[in-house]
């Protein structure tokens, strides 16, 4: 099906029952039903290739035998996410005119076990205890496995792109894992002195969130006929596109439900960590900074003792400046892709954007 097809012929019954179908249910919860009722349609014309790219990750929650790496592993693709990466893989093939290539799915499966990857390792870096509504693999299998665990996918991410024989796409990817673990640690360096820097904070979440995102498409891209302004496009596209999901994510960790969130509300508070609304709140009022970096000091709090200091930074307006900053991201990787052809991919992936920046959970 090229991108000229009509929705409406498209069958329902096809579609894949996941992926997309998470940011349908989180679109609901923001009381967007049109757009969750377009992204069904959307979800139908790329059912072919969400399935395919399901049924590979399928393969790695039930290993056979398998050691504690594996098993790490398992645990935590089997709390299923959102799948952004790899729809953004997908459409950016399709931008390029290579839908239903093989490799296309290769490099899909990749950028979800790179991300996999960076969560197993991040829990153990973050002493979390929950991970999308389960309990975090390192407190299942240890925090040994759950480093291994994020090795083990690593590798077979990289195996998955070498099978490509793109030279270029797996270079990139790892210069991408590289700017993963450079921002981890610069993150991990400030932790806890919440220095109100907006050069940081975008440095940080360029390399750790974005660069992925960036990477999905553009690899996408490149398995087609597209030139180098368009495949520009689409690599900034993808950065603004994870720039906005960070920043929405900042925004929940503050104002949403922590039992759709699948982890604890105030996670980043308590870790020390600055996110955009902290940051924002800071600048409008400085006597805030002060109390922010007592939460790094002394006993871990709680949400009850946090619950006075949230409502202060509510009240700041942080947590609406920070959804206007998304918002202001996604327009960005809506004009980044204005140089592309109109059609269904294009359509696909405005509807991710919109579904990404309105979710509540």
């Amino acid at each position: 099906m090229n991108d000229d097809s009509s929705l409406s012929s498209v069958s329902h019954r096809s579609a894949s029952p996941r992926t997309l179908g998470a940011l349908r249910g989180a679109t609901q919860k923001a009381g967007l039903d049109r757009l969750s009722s377009r992204l069904d349609e959307l979800r139908a014309w790329l059912s072919a290739d969400l399935g395919a790219i399901e049924r590979e990750l399928d393969t790695f929650t039930t290993p056979v035998d398998g050691d504690l790496a594996e098993r790490a592993a398992a645990h935590l693709l089997g709390q299923r996410g959102k799948r952004i990466r790899p729809i953004c893989a997908l459409l950016g093939a399709r931008f390029a005119g290579a839908g239903g290539d093989e490799r296309v799915h290769e490099i899909a499966v990749a950028s979800e076990l790179v991300h996999a990857a960076t969560l197993l390792h991040d829990d153990v870096i973050d002493d979390a205890d929950e991970r999308r509504g389960a309990a975090a693999a390192r407190v299942v299998f240890g925090n040994s496995a759950s480093i291994l665990g994020g090795d083990y996918l690593l590798i077979e991410a990289l195996q998955r792109v070498q099978r490509t024989k793109q030279t270029t796409v797996l270079a990139e990817l790892l210069e991408t894992i590289a700017e993963m673990v450079a921002a981890e640690a610069l993150q991990l360096e400030r932790r806890g002195t919440l220095d109100a820097s907006r050069e940081a904070y975008l440095t940080i979440v360029d390399g750790k969130t974005a660069s992925l995102f960036r990477w999905a498409l553009l690899a996408g891209g490149r398995l087609g006929t597209l030139g180098a302004r368009q495949l520009a496009a689409l690599g900034t596209a993808g950065m603004a596109l994870g720039r906005a999901f960070q920043l929405v994510d900042d925004a929940l960790d503050l104002e949403g439900d922590p039992t759709a969130l699948g982890k604890d509300l105030f996670a980043d508070l308590e870790q020390g960590k600055l996110t955009w609304p902290t940051l924002v709140a800071i600048e409008r009022e400085p006597s805030l900074l002060v109390e922010l970096q007592g939460l790094t000091k002394g006993d871990k709090p709680n949400g009850t003792d946090l619950a006075p200091l949230i409502g202060r930074i509510r009240a700041t307006g942080a947590i609406e400046a920070t959804r206007q900053f998304a918002d202001d991201q996604a327009r960005g990787a809506r004009e980044a892709l204005a140089s592309l052809p109109s059609g269904l991919a294009r359509d696909t992936f405005d509807a991710v954007i919109t579904a990404a920046t309105h979710r509540r959970a």
